[in-house]
């Protein structure tokens, strides 16, 4: 038994030490944030155990994601200033729309191995500050490389991208099968750090909880020039 203990010991301490090391090593290790102009901004919301990017929809954003109108999202309703991106398990994004419907399934699905899904949502103006939610100000170096991101993380077939039908967990927003393999280890928080340093943020090297992210992001990067009222 004391064998056993040990081990679990050995373990855990393996395990924080990792996220330590991941929240404190810088990622890129040089260069970090650059002093371009940043005439852009995006928003990042947190839950618990989930990151998602907020990008200012305008006239470029609307043509570069068309295809999700044509999907059905309304992109270009009135209210609209936000088109919300995550990218998750496929068996739990989906299988869990509140935590009322938590199941063991789509649970097991995203500890060991899953197949990924986009989710698309909008939001209309954002009060700030507010504990859930950071701005960043980026490029339009580093905004067009991370749109660019974003869309490749969206399967193609030969009718192009493809929406989930009757998969939704509201009016306005809905899932698509993405590129790559969701697992415990490079989950949602990962492909939201990795998206972020293509917009030329610095994240921690491997940040699998929204917290880390968060922590890292706050350690490597300039605070915005505006920290309150309603972002346009």
């Amino acid at each position: 038994m004391r064998r056993i203990l040990r081990l679990l010991g050995a373990v855990v301490l393996v395990a924080v030490a990792a996220v330590v090391l991941g929240t404190l090593v810088p990622r890129p290790l040089f260069g970090g944030s650059s002093d371009e102009a940043a005439p852009r901004h995006i928003l990042v919301f947190t839950n618990p155990i989930h990151t998602d990017i907020a990008v200012p929809i305008d006239g470029a954003v609307l043509e570069k994601f068309g295809f999700l109108l044509d999907a059905g999202i309304e992109a270009d309703l009135p209210a609209a200033r936000y088109l919300v991106f995550g990218w998750g398990s496929k068996a739990f994004y989906i299988g869990t729309p509140t935590w009322s419907e938590l199941k063991p399934g789509p649970v097991f699905a995203a500890l060991t191995l899953d197949d990924s899904v986009m989710h698309v949502d909008l939001a209309g103006d954002v009060a700030l500050p507010q504990p859930a939610v950071q701005r960043f100000e980026v490029s339009e170096v580093g905004f067009a490389a991370m749109l660019d991101f974003i869309d490749r993380s969206f399967v193609r077939g030969t009718a192009g991208v493809q929406r989930i039908p009757e998969v939704a967990y509201g009016a306005h927003d809905g899932f698509f099968d993405a590129h790559g393999k969701f697992n415990a280890l490079a989950g949602c928080n990962t492909w939201t750090a990795a998206a972020l340093r293509e917009a030329g943020l610095t994240t921690g090297w491997w940040n699998p909880l929204p917290a880390t992210l968060n922590w890292s992001l706050g350690l490597y990067n300039r605070p915005p020039s505006q920290s309150g009222g309603v972002q346009p």
